[in-house]
């Protein structure tokens, strides 16, 4: 006598293979189809397997278009936008931040230069962070030092002790040369070609993009309660 199939089994077959036909490539019984994604993937019967976990959603995309001088900028970067990141798991939410903001691209007798609307000093601390995140490429680390340059009395005499703080792995003098060479330069003409790329154009900073879009409303709730917007959006 056959042993008894328990009816869970049976119910399970029922469920996700109608006449058990196999999709092509599917080498499982029909009982293991709905035992994991790739399984289901394979016999072609996702669809028909409610009890599967969802892949992770993508992280919320906020890009932060900003000047290292300007008051406003300042105030939603401490403010807002680091303690938000602090609290989000990383999955959640991608920053991209681009020290650009409303200055102007010249080309001065074949070498570019850049002229900033609040003066030279803004001109390098653009350029400082933009080295930094360079030199450092792990976001969590060049973004704490940024909060540091930030938040401090001085955006552009403050690295060597925000990177004793917060990244004693970074070298400054490192940051310190791609701020003097050519690789500065092309990082803030990298910044400038992305701030002009904006679509639509940016009308004052900061200007905040979410997940590539910018209207007029995105930007009032990032300002007013960022935690929540990314949170509403994160799927």
């Amino acid at each position: 006598m056959a042993p008894a199939v328990p009816l869970a089994v049976l119910a399970l077959v029922a469920l996700v293979a109608p006449g058990l036909a196999a999709a092509p490539g599917c080498d499982f019984p029909a009982q293991r189809w709905c035992s994991s994604r790739d399984v289901a993937a394979a016999c072609q019967v996702e669809s028909r397997c409610p009890e599967l976990p969802h892949p992770a959603a993508p992280p919320v995309e906020l890009s932060l278009y900003y000047e290292s001088l300007c008051p406003a900028c300042r105030e939603f970067l401490v403010l807002k936008l680091f303690p938000t990141w602090l609290l989000l798991p990383e999955e959640m939410l991608s920053i991209t931040l681009v020290p650009y903001g409303n200055a102007q691209e010249r080309n001065v007798s074949g070498k570019l230069d850049f002229e900033c609307q609040h003066g030279p000093e803004e001109c390098l601390g653009n350029m400082m962070e933009a080295c930094l995140m360079h030199e450092a490429k792990n976001f969590s680390t060049y973004f704490a030092v940024i909060f540091c340059l930030e938040s401090g009395s001085s955006v552009t005499k403050n690295l060597e002790a925000c990177l004793q703080i917060y990244a004693p792995e970074v070298d400054s003098g490192r940051v310190t040369a791609c701020m003097q060479g050519d690789t500065g330069v092309a990082l803030m003409h990298h910044n400038a070609q992305l701030t002009e790329a904006l679509e639509p154009p940016h009308q004052y900073v900061p200007w905040i993009t979410i997940n590539g879009k910018h209207t007029d409303e995105l930007q009032a709730q990032a300002e007013a309660s960022l935690l929540g917007l990314v949170c509403h959006l994160y799927q």
